[in-house]
């Protein structure tokens, strides 16, 4: 089951972020894909409402592969985020890395598991999350 659900951000690119190579270091990449998962997140708790909120989400797999190099001259990328697959207590995301010129830099799979805070651990997605994910 799929929503349709997904977010794109645009993140400047920094001189902090590049290794010496020139191009952006491999474990920039997490952290920018940490953006777009963010703003994917926060439209969910959005549509979940405070009300029926039960918990957060936490990562259980990264996988990442890199098309293209993506150097400082870029100035910024854009990160999309997209729901692909939702189970009983995860969900799984698509995520890309696109260059100014649309490019694909990345792309990857992350899984989200959902978390209860109070027995530290899994937790089944309750029926709003459900429904915002539908």
């Amino acid at each position: 089951m799929t929503s349709g659900l997904e977010q794109s951000v645009r993140v400047q690119l920094r001189w902090r972020d590049m290794d010496m190579l020139g191009h952006l270091n491999q474990s920039v990449y997490h952290e920018l894909l940490e953006e777009g998962r963010a703003a994917l997140i926060s439209e969910l708790v959005r549509r979940v409402g405070v009300d029926h909120a039960h918990g957060g989400y936490v990562i259980a797999h990264v996988d990442l592969d890199y098309h293209r190099e993506v150097r400082k001259d870029h100035g910024e990328v854009e990160i999309v985020v997209r729901l692909a697959r939702v189970g009983t207590s995860s969900f799984r995301l698509e995520h890309e890395v696109r260059l100014p010129d649309g490019g694909l830099a990345a792309s990857g799979e992350t899984v989200m598991v959902a978390w209860d805070p109070v027995t530290r651990g899994k937790r089944a997605l309750t029926e709003a999350e459900l429904a915002a994910l539908s």
